[in-house]
């Protein structure tokens, strides 16, 4: 190549791969520019390693110990279920011997029958499904409307609110019970079902439960049902409350099998033999009738529990996740 000047240039050889990568990186070191990080590897130590974990006998350990631990637990839940239905299987004799036996040595159904009889459980039972049914309408008019205003209606001092109802879980119940029997008395609700059904209408932990759930539900469906013209009420009832049922389902459980194992507030208040629930009126009558009738009793009285639980278990499950999952 010739110059202006008239001398003699050579054109410089051509660069090679590694040449030219040398040249781009000088010329980006040359323009400012940075070099990409490098990713970060996150290594999760634990106390058997991933290596041992998938071995052959660091697999048969995991799964012996995962074994171990089910049957463990399960069998601490569920053996007193157990010690209850066999002991009402027994005579008096066999539940006194020591040391007990686990199988019954002739099982029998007398006692069922026998303490059905003697303890009145139709009537106790009944009584009992009553004052649930009442305790879970209240809960369910309350306890909704309550999460719906702090949720959707943003009212003023809303969290301090929602803060006091979630303080009140952490009073235990026998400092309160006092007061309560006292307000019960002085409005004269002995032996009525509304001494028993305004002390369950509100419940912090419920509210807690349904505001979580309502949090959830897109702002963009209240917005529409607005714009078509539907006011708080109709809000709530005709689009939270329909997409809510797992909550819906959740709360009620809790609050029916709360009013059939309560005990200390339903033997103040109903002091009326032919208004007991359950739970008291067998206590009333325990000291006169044998063990394996009291067992039998008992497992009568967990029977309506038991049933609700099987047929209800999924809807406990999913009402306690769906207020984790937005949209």
């Amino acid at each position: 190549m010739i110059a202006r000047d008239g001398s003699t240039a050579t054109e410089p050889p051509p660069l090679r791969g590694g040449d030219k990568q040398s040249a781009r990186t000088a010329t980006g070191r040359r323009r400012g520019t940075k070099k990409s990080p490098k990713p970060i590897q996150v290594q999760f130590r634990t106390i058997v390693s991933p290596h041992q974990l998938n071995s052959r006998w660091g697999r048969r350990i995991y799964w012996l110990v995962l074994i171990a631990v089910i049957v463990v637990f399960t069998l601490a839940f569920v053996f007193p279920l157990y010690w209850m239905i066999t002991g009402a299987m027994k005579t008096p004799e066999e539940i006194a011997q020591m040391p007990p036996s686990l199988v019954p040595a002739d099982p029998t159904l007398e006692a069922f029958f026998e303490a059905w009889d003697l303890f009145d459980i139709g009537t106790l039972l009944a009584n009992t499904a009553y004052y649930a049914l009442g305790a879970w309408l209240f809960s369910m008019a309350v306890d909704v409307t309550a999460a719906y205003a702090l949720s959707k209606l943003r009212p003023m001092f809303g969290n301090v609110i929602l803060g006091a109802m979630l303080a009140t879980l952490m009073i235990p119940p026998m400092v309160i019970l006092i007061p309560l029997y006292v307000t019960i008395v002085d409005l004269g609700l002995l032996n009525n079902a509304w001494g028993l059904w305004f002390p369950a209408a509100a419940n912090g932990f419920n509210i807690f439960l349904l505001k979580r759930f309502f949090d959830s539900i897109p702002r963009e469906l209240i917005e529409a049902a607005q714009i078509d013209g539907a006011g708080p009420l109709r809000v709530l009832w005709s689009v939270v409350l329909p997409v809510s049922r797992p909550i819906l389902g959740v709360v009620s459980i809790f609050t029916i099998v709360t009013a059939f194992k309560d005990f200390v507030l339903p033997l103040l208040v109903m002091t009326d033999s032919e208004k007991m629930t359950i739970s008291v009126g067998l206590s009333q009558t325990a000291g006169a009738v044998t063990q394996n009738q009291i067992m039998g009793g008992l497992v009568i009285a967990g029977i309506p529990m038991i049933i609700v639980f099987f047929v209800f278990q999924r809807h406990i499950m999913a009402g306690l996740t769906a207020g984790s999952i937005k949209g």
